[in-house]
């Protein structure tokens, strides 16, 4: 199903990793439900992030990747030593789990894993859950870099409008798409952008987990993995999801717009489409 399996981890194996011997030095797991959940239950040993603290919090666009100072920061507080496997999830599908992997991605750190369905596949699974809040271990502050390679800017998008070889990825719903549901100055859509929803990539029937046939569904989509692919939705949160699951799919060219709507949709020099395809 999987191109890079390594990136995606079934419930069951989660749970043989946090039981083995020796291995949860080495592992670092990553809750991003809401907190009144991670307070409630919770996979044992994981340490609660705000995914708040994945925005940058800044006006105009505060949905923006969170500076270098910030993202420091933040990974020093849940105990990142730059040297573990990062194994995230939240509660609503992949949305803020994606965003956290994009941001993994920005930082240059692939040894991560999403933990397929979240807490509800881990839950169907009744697996152990932990209601003890658990304190992140003491790290000292990483000197990060961010790589520009997976961040789209308006300007760049801007500039290969009428690319052949890239493909927007509108991940919001059909009703903001077609500009009838509006969060921002204008609706619509980035000209040219491709429709699909990110809860299309869901299989509720298997708790939430990445679709068996995402690949072909996306192609068919017309996202195919021979072009470069940009996802955006409202704030790149729900986007987070169809950064996750092209990545998990092998999309080798694959950035995000971090800006999305939020800022192109409140620009009146950027162009908008309310039609398009879908």
């Amino acid at each position: 199903m999987f191109t890079h399996q390594s990136i995606v981890i079934e419930p069951v194996e989660l749970s043989d990793l946090l039981s083995g011997s020796g291995n949860q030095k080495n592992l670092l797991v990553v809750d991003l439900c809401q907190r009144s959940l991670y307070q409630q239950l919770h996979v044992p040993g994981a340490v609660y992030l705000d995914p708040k603290l994945l925005l940058c919090g800044r006006k105009p666009v505060p949905n923006k990747l969170p500076s270098r100072e910030q993202l420091q920061q933040v990974f020093q507080s849940i105990g990142f030593s730059g040297h573990q496997k990062i194994v995230v999830y939240d509660d609503e599908g992949g949305g803020w789990a994606g965003r956290f992997v994009w941001t993994l991605d920005a930082i240059g750190y692939e040894n991560y894993a999403y933990l397929n369905g979240g807490i509800h596949a881990w839950m169907n699974e009744k697996l152990p859950v932990s209601h003890q809040q658990t304190e992140p271990g003491k790290v000292e502050r990483i000197a990060l870099q961010i790589n520009n390679h997976v961040i789209a800017s308006a300007d760049y998008i801007q500039s290969h409008l009428n690319d052949p070889e890239i493909v927007l990825w509108d991940s919001r719903s059909i009703e903001e798409y077609r500009g009838k549901n509006v969060f921002g100055l204008r609706g619509g859509h980035i000209p040219g952008a491709v429709y699909c929803d990110w809860r299309e990539l869901m299989d509720f029937d298997r708790y939430y987990r990445i679709r068996s046939d995402a690949i072909g569904y996306l192609q068919e989509k017309g996202i195919g993995m021979e072009k470069e692919v940009i996802v955006y939705c409202q704030s790149h949160h729900r986007s987070g999801f169809s950064y996750l699951v092209a990545r998990a799919m092998g999309y080798k060219k694959l950035r995000a717009y971090d800006g999305s709507w939020a800022e192109w949709g409140n620009n009146i020099l950027l162009p908008v489409e309310n039609n398009g395809k879908q």
